[in-house]
């Protein structure tokens, strides 16, 4: 074992150091996209969709493959900070909002609803003088 950690070692420096790049990342970007929610993010039933029928097909396209690359990134950084130094479950929960896929509401607003989650965020929030986020009154919705 400690020969193999050797020959890695390298491998293991560079993980180190994204380790405390991305924690360091999700104290800085968590509270801003966290601030940043309108207060009825999970009781629409609706997103609003913007003026995303103006552009045309091919950055569209980039922009969602994109937008989830980056919340793998993010769901796959706050896996990994469950273990490790971080905000796993926030992280996990950004990640998701970027991504795109069917069941993604039921899934956000199930995690939001665990009471050590909602009372993050709202602290979070106090703290940037905005208003408690509103949650669905039913389990069901979604």
């Amino acid at each position: 074992m400690v020969a193999w950690l050797r020959g890695h070692e390298t491998i293991l420096w560079w993980l180190g150091v994204l380790s405390i790049v991305m924690f360091v990342g999700t104290l800085v970007v968590l509270p801003i996209v966290v601030a940043r929610l309108p207060a009825d993010y999970f009781t629409r039933d609706q997103r609003h969709i913007g003026h995303r029928h103006v552009q045309s097909t091919v950055p569209r396209l980039l922009g969602l493959l994109s937008k989830n690359l980056l919340g793998i990134v993010f769901v796959l950084a706050g896996m990994a900070m469950l273990v490790l130094p971080g905000q796993g479950i926030l992280t996990i929960l950004i990640g998701l909002m970027l991504m795109d896929f069917p069941g993604k509401r039921a899934l956000e607003r199930r995690l939001v609803q665990q009471p050590s989650v909602l009372r993050a965020i709202n602290w979070i929030r106090a703290k940037a003088r905005q208003p408690a986020l509103e949650m669905p009154t039913s389990r069901g919705q979604g």
